[in-house]
């Protein structure tokens, strides 16, 4: 595999690069193969059952570039997803190392860009700086909770390397800048979502200890080619990386997005939701218009011993062929994948069952990655 050097004297936006949406065209969508059993304790071997349902429905319209940590572990992967009626024919086995597989996190965030007469080259530190794509390394460091995330930072360099594609280091202040793809949600427009829970909160998995507001807006822009920043306030009890974006509000159009919406006044989630209907009252996107905003019914709470688990419709994934959204053996579910489906006209919107997958603190969203076209 072809070495590639971090691209460090210049940023994404200042080449013309910014984030498509998630619904634009894919090439491929990534994935890692689950193996990590503390984060589905007694539930592993169902997970890999369900993973075998995403891959299924997700090479109907993509390829799916599945990180292993071996060859072994690519044919015991090859194992599952035959007998679950996958098209092995668009599956590329990557052999990575990894510690989990929420590659919605540690996965390649890519950046995009049309060729333009005119526009500024930087002076080549890699190969492939003409091309229409490049990835950004974000640097994960597991949510800055756990100590195990060594293999999993280092995805964007193979994925980088694999597919020739320029990388480039994201920094603030001679530091690297870290977050992670569930913490982000964009238009393809101009606009990014994102919580205060996850990114400004002074002492709970602090990503970048003492960055302020303004400053991560500078850094959006900077690497992902926003223009307009929106911070909504905190996300639901149990979410294992403190108020990741993509469990609380999606956008499903440029104008469009869902927001979920806790109508039990005794639930610990009412709050935190309700603030963030009063924020987004007074939220634009990047042409001054006011968003329409869909509200997304939760599911009843569910729970593993004493853990109250993250179950959200918000957590769907947009493939080319399919949006896949989690369902919770919930009456909810057939409002939510109703509301989705009349949000989702170009491609049938289908649900899989979640309640083993939200054991580890995320679901379909979380465990993706989407490679555009």
């Amino acid at each position: 595999m072809a070495k590639i050097e971090l691209i460090t004297n210049c940023t994404p936006a200042e080449l013309g690069y910014s984030m498509p949406a998630e619904w634009a065209p894919h090439a491929a969508t990534w994935l890692g193969w689950p193996h990590n059993e503390s984060d589905w304790p007694n539930k592993i071997d169902t997970i890999r059952w369900v993973y075998g349902e995403m891959v299924r429905k997700i090479t109907q319209g993509e390829v799916v570039r599945l990180l292993v940590r071996s060859k072994a572990e690519a044919k015991f992967a090859a194992s599952y997803l035959k007998r679950a009626r996958c098209d092995l024919q668009k599956v590329q086995f990557v052999v990575h190392p990894t510690n989990r597989g929420w590659t919605r996190d540690s996965g390649p965030i890519h950046v995009t860009r049309k060729a333009e007469r005119g526009a500024r080259k930087p002076k080549p530190q890699a190969p492939y700086l003409d091309s229409g794509k490049a990835i950004v390394h974000f640097h994960f460091n597991a949510w800055a909770k756990y100590s195990n995330w060594q293999f999993d930072t280092k995805v964007p360099e193979t994925a980088a390397a694999l597919l020739k594609r320029p990388l480039f280091d994201a920094q603030f202040e001679g530091k690297k800048f870290v977050i992670e793809g569930g913490g982000i949600e964009v238009n393809g427009r101009g606009t990014l979502l994102t919580t205060e829970e996850c990114y400004q909160h002074k002492t709970i998995q602090v990503r970048n200890p003492g960055m302020t507001k303004a400053q991560y807006d500078e850094q959006f822009k900077k690497y992902l080619g926003v223009t307009n920043v929106l911070w909504l306030v905190a996300g639901p009890v149990g979410d294992d990386t403190h108020g990741h974006i993509d469990d609380i509000c999606r956008f499903t159009g440029p104008k469009t997005l869902v927001l979920i919406k806790e109508t039990n006044k005794q639930d610990p989630n009412y709050k935190p939701l309700a603030e963030n209907w009063e924020r987004i009252k007074n939220l634009r996107l990047e042409d001054g218009s006011k968003p329409e905003v869909v509200a997304l019914p939760m599911p009843a709470p569910l729970y593993y011993k004493n853990w109250r688990l993250p179950a959200s419709y918000a957590n769907f994934y947009i493939a080319n062929s399919c949006v896949i959204v989690p369902t919770f053996n919930d009456p909810n579910d057939r409002l939510a994948l109703g509301i989705l489906g009349d949000l989702f006209k170009d491609r049938p919107v289908i649900g899989i069952h979640a309640v083993d997958l939200v054991l580890g603190f995320g679901s379909l969203h979380c465990l993706t990655q989407q490679e555009p076209a």
